[in-house]
């Protein structure tokens, strides 16, 4: 299991070194571009998660591999991790340097889904609506779940707005089986 806190506390880190240096925007396209390749083939990903695969070996061929391809701040970060053996935390420390950015953009992660995609319109009015009501910016992503039968979900942070056909099977069931 991945430990949230360490991957946020790494990904601060690597936030704030990139944002002194003014390169926010590119370190975190070149963490998805780390991220990526190493969990894009199956042998890759299990080379950087080996544990039994020499630290300073892996270290080397990473930096072999990706130097000057991607930002110093970035590839920096990819070897720290090696170093401290904490490999597994990539994905959830690129989704919490993701967080940082768009949350020091004054912008907050959205996520809508529904059981069809919804048209561009409908997708930025409800945005609109949303931003308007809790006077926020968002960014949305939206993710389509066949299972939801109709309605929508939404997630803002920790908390979830379920007005999905499904949760309200759900809620109904719940009340009518619960001890009196």
């Amino acid at each position: 299991m991945v430990s949230e806190k360490l991957a946020r506390r790494y990904a601060t880190g690597t936030f704030t070194l990139a944002r002194e240096r003014g390169v926010v925007e590119r370190v975190g396209s070149d963490l998805h571009t780390l991220r990526d390749a190493i969990t894009s083939r199956p042998d890759s990903e299990a080379f950087f998660l080996s544990p039994t695969i020499d630290r300073r070996e892996k270290e080397r061929i990473l930096a072999a591999t990706f130097d000057g391809r991607v930002d110093d701040v970035a590839l920096h970060t990819l070897l720290l991790l090696v170093r401290k053996r904490r490999e597994a935390i990539l994905r959830a420390l690129v989704t919490q340097y993701d967080a940082l950015a768009l949350h020091a953009r004054g912008v907050e992660p959205l996520l809508v889904t529904t059981a069809r995609e919804l048209a561009p319109f409908e997708l930025s009015d409800l945005v609109a609506r949303l931003e308007q009501t809790y006077g926020k910016r968002f960014e949305a992503q939206q993710r389509t779940d066949p299972s939801l039968i109709g309605g929508i979900c939404i997630t803002m942070g920790d908390r979830v707005i379920d007005g999905s056909i499904a949760g309200r099977f759900d809620d109904l069931a719940r009340n009518l089986f619960a001890p009196a």
